[in-house]
């Protein structure tokens, strides 16, 4: 399954990163790389959609403490080194000029299409934990400065000591069908005003507190559609750190037909023939189908949609 972000390369070791000897080591290692993120945008080349993962004898002055380690490679094999993340702002000044001699600021959801599925994977966990610790940066108990620790992945209050970890919120996402009286199956997609023109997508929307998966995604298409669904059936998940979020993939049996957007923020929502779909991806008869438009390629949506349209999920 070629679902960007989910394939990733390293192993986390989150055992042995706790080891500060270990994990001085690994930061020292002639083959460790830096991920650097500049307010949630990734680093590529200058004339082409190519990571830069940098050495550290290029980071002057680099101090462990302000790092996250990120894993190693898996296979061991073209690099024994690690992968850590780091901030751009937190390097110095003749650093950051340096730097941009060679590359160039991209949002990673731009560059995904053109990268390989292992770079998109690190480089998207490496955004999601420079924003947790950009936006953590005090305790919320007691609201004294947190402190970075556990290589990264945690934050200590330096007053009463609490402990915070990266947050993921899980937020289901949903190809819901229904077989009408034509004979003719139909998926239900919708759009908010703020997306570019004609781009439709499946529904979604995050887990309540103490809902279940199956209930949220039932309570989801209600509230946004006002149509009735049943059975529930998970697919597959996709991490989504844009900025913190994993998207939990479901189809869904719809048990009602008509669609009533007027009461969440859904600007519309509308059911879709197999055949429209593939129109759709082939940029045909755009005038008649009003220029409707799947939603990206790199999202979870896409990836149900099409299995949909492909009949590799779904009951009809």
């Amino acid at each position: 399954m070629n679902l960007p972000y989910t394939h990733m390369p390293l192993e986390r070791c989150t055992n042995e990163r706790k080891n500060s000897a270990w994990l001085k080591k690994q930061f020292n290692h002639k083959d460790t790389v830096f991920c650097l993120i500049n307010d949630g945008k990734s680093f590529f080349a200058k004339e082409s959609v190519e990571p830069l993962f940098i050495e550290k004898s290029k980071l002057a002055t680099l101090n462990l403490d302000s790092c996250i380690y990120l894993g190693k490679n898996s296979d061991h094999t073209n690099n024994s080194g690690s992968f850590f993340a780091i901030d751009f702002n937190k390097l110095r000044f003749s650093t950051q000029e340096e730097l941009m001699e060679i590359g160039q600021w991209l949002p990673l959801r731009q560059a995904t299409p053109l990268l390989n599925l292992l770079d998109a994977a690190i480089l998207a966990l490496a955004k999601g934990l420079v924003h947790w610790h950009n936006t953590h940066q005090y305790c919320g108990l007691c609201g004294n400065m947190n402190r970075s620790t556990e290589a990264g992945h945690a934050r200590k209050c330096t007053n009463c000591r609490n402990m915070s970890f990266p947050r993921t919120d899980p937020a289901v996402i949903m190809l819901v069908e229904r077989l009408f009286e034509d004979g003719i199956p139909r998926c239900l997609l919708g759009r908010q005003a703020s997306w570019p023109q004609g781009v439709y997508s499946t529904l979604a929307g995050f887990v309540d507190p103490g809902e279940t998966l199956e209930q949220a995604v039932i309570r989801e298409v209600d509230e946004e559609t006002h149509v009735k669904v049943e059975n529930p059936v998970y697919v597959t998940s996709q991490p989504w750190p844009f900025p913190a979020s994993i998207m939990l993939g479901f189809v869904a049996t719809a048990t009602s037909q008509d669609i009533d957007v007027s009461h969440d923020d859904l600007e519309q929502a509308h059911w879709f023939t197999r055949q429209q779909l593939q129109e759709f991806a082939d940029n045909k008869n755009a005038e008649n189908q009003m220029g409707f438009k799947m939603s990206s390629g790199d999202s979870i949506s896409s990836f149900l949609i099409n299995a949909w349209k492909d009949k590799t999920i779904g009951q009809y």
